[in-house]
């Protein structure tokens, strides 16, 4: 057994090390993420966080269409031909100046359909401005990272970033007034330092170079991304959107503690996507055998439910050892046990098909997806919004919407890989 052990891991040696890389960032961000969140989340109400929440899930949803998905090529890029970096991070720059007109129009679209009776339209900006201009600015130079197999300097630089949230979250919670306001000044200051950061002392150092005839080669590739990325976004946030929409910012604020709470568990499982991905896209042979396919569902389920089962043992234990406002939620935490898998299964299913060129087919499964998670949450919240009602039915919402995609993605995965680049 020993043996085996052995040889699996020197043939397996430099992705083990990458794993580890990867994973000690996101231990590193799990224990910043975890403070910043009990920082936030009892500085401000629920009500407060909840609209919080929701603003910034808003904010993560529109920034997909920044450079309008050009970071899809520029990733390929750096993961097979790195050379080529400069010119395609030229392109990038170039698509995220014509792109911003477009963030302005969704934004105030966003604000006036859902946000208007609650937040101040400059507070609403300020949060939009940090989450699709700053922090995606820094997830796309950790993706180059990541191609370019600089996993350690991509850890450092999410850790940096997050880091960042947490001094400010920090500093938020001894303020004198602990308002949405106040809040999200704070939080625009730190993305924006994180960004500064990121471009400065993180981005390879390369010399931007015009080749337009290449970026209009990519463009059907880079909008059918990002359009795919838009909506796993939907199908992943709008829940938030719903629950506001539906319940109030009380019901929001609640329902937003527990899903943040789950959604701790993913940061390992994201880092074990990235390597797969990067291994499909070199050998896309890679998951071709059954076996290989439950296997890897297995140990992301598995790996999901161990950490929520953890998590809901130490807040029945102490239930305010993450905060009064975290308390309220606490209870109802052991009855979601399976969301986590469920969710973190959908999104890997959604990375297969970005990794085997299946941009379009992404595109379609996400749309069914979302569709399917809107209409099982406003079936939940319409007949009750009373949290002990809805949070077990949870589980029972996303165990469909996995359901759904298993069949959607290896139905898709029996054909040809598309070529990535």
């Amino acid at each position: 057994m020993i043996n085996v052990i052995k040889t699996q891991y020197a043939r397996h040696r430099s992705v083990i090390s990458a794993y580890i890389s990867m994973t000690s960032g996101s231990a590193g961000r799990l224990v910043l993420s975890l403070v910043y969140f009990v920082c936030v989340a009892n500085g401000l109400s629920v009500a407060e966080f909840g609209l919080f929440a929701t603003a910034s899930a808003a904010g993560i949803m529109i920034s997909r269409v920044l450079a309008f998905g050009f970071m899809s090529p520029l990733y390929r890029v750096a993961t097979v031909k790195p050379l080529m970096i400069g010119t395609y991070s030229a392109g990038f720059l170039a698509g995220a100046l014509l792109s911003l007109p477009l963030l302005v129009a969704l934004s105030l679209a966003v604000y006036h359909a859902v946000f208007a009776d609650d937040v101040a339209l400059p507070v609403f900006l300020a949060l939009m401005a940090a989450e699709i201009l700053c922090w995606r600015g820094l997830e796309v130079v950790v993706i180059v990272l990541n191609g370019l197999g600089r996993f350690g300097r991509a850890a450092l630089l999410v850790v940096i970033g997050t880091a960042m949230r947490t001094l400010a979250a920090l500093a938020f919670s001894f303020a004198p007034s602990t308002t949405l306001e106040t809040w999200a000044w704070c939080y625009l200051a730190a993305n924006a330092l994180s960004l500064f950061i990121a471009a400065v002392w993180f981005f390879p150092k390369v010399r931007l170079r015009w080749k337009p005839e290449l970026y209009l080669r990519r463009w059907a590739d880079s909008v059918s991304v990002a359009g795919a990325e838009v909506l796993f976004y939907v199908q992943s946030e709008f829940d938030k959107i719903a629950v506001l929409a539906i319940g109030g910012p009380q019901v929001s604020g609640i329902y937003a503690i527990i899903m943040r709470l789950a959604d701790l568990t993913a940061l390992p499982v994201r880092s074990f996507n990235m390597l797969l991905v990067q291994k499909i896209m070199r050998a896309p042979g890679t998951i071709k055998s059954w076996r290989t396919r439950l296997t890897i569902e297995a140990a992301i389920s598995a790996a999901s439910l161990i950490a929520i089962a953890a998590m809901a043992v130490y807040l029945a234990i102490f239930p305010r050892g993450l905060g009064n406002n975290v308390a309220e939620a606490a209870p109802y935490l052991a009855v979601v046990l399976l969301v986590p898998s469920f969710r973190n299964l959908v999104e890997y299913h959604s990375e297969l098909l970005y990794a085997t060129g299946r941009t379009v087919r992404r595109i379609v499964n996400l749309i069914a997806a979302g569709l399917i998670k809107v209409a099982l949450l406003a079936a939940v919240f319409g007949a009750s919004t009373d949290v002990a009602a809805w949070a077990p039915l949870l589980n029972g919402v996303y165990f469909a919407l996995y359901c759904a995609s298993f069949a959607l993605t290896y139905t898709a995965l029996r054909g040809e890989p598309a070529r990535s680049i």
